[in-house]
């Protein structure tokens, strides 16, 4: 027999291609093992969230200690934690929920309010202080109504009476004391007038005009501080800062403020200014024409308390504490004041003039003057109307109140024992 002669080309190519198969097999290997290890990553970043979302709903129906983290149970698993922290950012609750599987981490941070009711939502809710609520003018009260006692009548003011068809454009039940808020609210506005006190020097920001500054939700506080007057023309702020003066802050149709809070005696925000943030003073906050704060804003003015000390300035010079919101200007959100109840008041805390609409809830734990428009709801002690040189005590003189043009959907003021809700979700 004669033998069969290959060239040694035919070696190399049969060589090359066993090397070529072993190269895919090996890479076909090697992308099921990445593949299955995605797998397991991607379920466990999946799961990972769903936790977290669950974390947040333990927050809303549970009760669990403020600024303290909770470690929830995840049934026996070591490789996983689940942890909730419950703190306030200004007058909202903040939560943080943290979950962990083996080393991938995922945090949700959100703002907390309380929720409306589903029907029966209330528009006002004025204290029984034996007085009837007496209206005058273009008046017009729409939803439920907290009414005192003595009830609600129509009543005359230079030359006007009463124009509407209705008293209260709703039904009506009897009220008593103002609903309480939760006590931590006020815990929160104390710990922030002294919150430069407790923080390292390096999470003070030295700002500049023209410049930008923004900080995660979900990385350490930083404040722009001074025992002076704050002004912030050409700034733009962003996030979880707060601005904190000993004296007056002052904010400009060129500022730019997000999320941030505002700490001052007194906070003067000027015409056309465009912004969501929280002003939190304790002598004076004043809200120019044309200014629009977007929801989530807050104005809160908290009087400091007297402790005993009697006033003897006269009367005719004393500067009474008050928010003033001037005309067409636009509040999305919360408009709050908190004092002690005076006897022989006979001046607004929370001034709302002609045209002016708050998007939300005003609470007043003193005396309000409407003149412009609510659409949500109104607590408040008593009104006041001044016209033609006169007070007169418990009346609204061409207010309106509108309950139902706000949405279903707004988050608010938290009360104790209210339902709660996600307000707005942080980054």
């Amino acid at each position: 027999m004669f033998g069969l002669k290959l060239k040694a080309g035919a070696l190399q190519l049969t060589t090359f291609i066993i090397v070529v198969i072993a190269l895919l097999l090996t890479a076909f290997i090697l992308l099921v093992h990445v593949h299955k290890q995605f797998q397991v990553q991607s379920d466990f970043i999946i799961e990972a969230t769903k936790q977290s979302n669950d974390g947040m709903d333990y927050v809303l129906q549970n009760s669990i200690q403020l600024n303290d983290t909770t470690f929830l149970n995840l049934g026996g698993d070591d490789y996983k934690t689940l942890k909730v922290c419950r703190g306030f950012w200004g007058v909202f609750e903040k939560v943080v929920s943290t979950a962990t599987i083996k080393n991938n981490r995922f945090q949700k941070i959100a703002l907390i309010g309380s929720k409306q009711p589903e029907s029966n939502r209330s528009a006002l809710y004025i204290q029984d202080n034996n007085k009837p609520l007496v209206l005058v003018g273009n008046t017009k009260i729409e939803g439920l109504a907290y009414l005192p006692k003595q009830g609600v009548k129509p009543g005359y003011i230079s030359g006007q009476s009463y124009y509407g068809s209705r008293l209260i454009y709703g039904s009506t039940r009897v009220a008593s004391k103002l609903p309480k808020l939760s006590s931590d609210i006020t815990k929160s506005i104390s710990q922030l007038e002294s919150t430069s006190a407790t923080l390292h020097q390096d999470r003070f920001l030295n700002i500049q005009e023209g410049s930008i500054y923004s900080n995660s939700f979900l990385k350490p506080l930083q404040i722009v501080y001074s025992n002076t007057e704050i002004d912030l023309e050409r700034v733009e702020l962003m996030g979880h800062i707060v601005v904190q003066s000993k004296s007056k802050i002052t904010v400009h149709s060129s500022t730019k403020l997000k999320d941030v809070i505002l700490v001052a005696p007194e906070i003067d925000i000027q015409p056309n200014t465009v912004g969501s943030f929280q002003a939190i003073a304790s002598k004076e906050i004043m809200v120019g024409k044309d200014v629009s704060l977007n929801y989530p804003s807050a104005l809160v003015l908290k009087e400091h308390p007297k402790n005993g000390q009697i006033d003897n300035t006269p009367s005719t010079i004393k500067q009474t504490p008050r928010i003033t919101i001037d005309e067409n200007a636009m509040v999305k959100g919360l408009v709050m004041y908190l004092g002690e109840e005076e006897l022989n008041n006979y001046k607004p805390q929370i001034l709302l003039k002609e045209k002016a609409l708050i998007y939300g809830e005003l609470y007043n734990t003193q005396n309000t003057e409407l003149l412009g428009l609510v659409y949500g709801s109104v607590f408040t002690n008593n009104f006041i109307a001044n016209q033609s040189g006169s007070v007169y005590q418990n009346h609204i003189y061409n207010g309106k109140i509108t309950v139902n043009k706000l949405p279903q959907e707004y988050i608010g003021l938290l009360f104790n024992d209210s339902n709660k809700d996600v307000m707005k979700w942080l980054y």
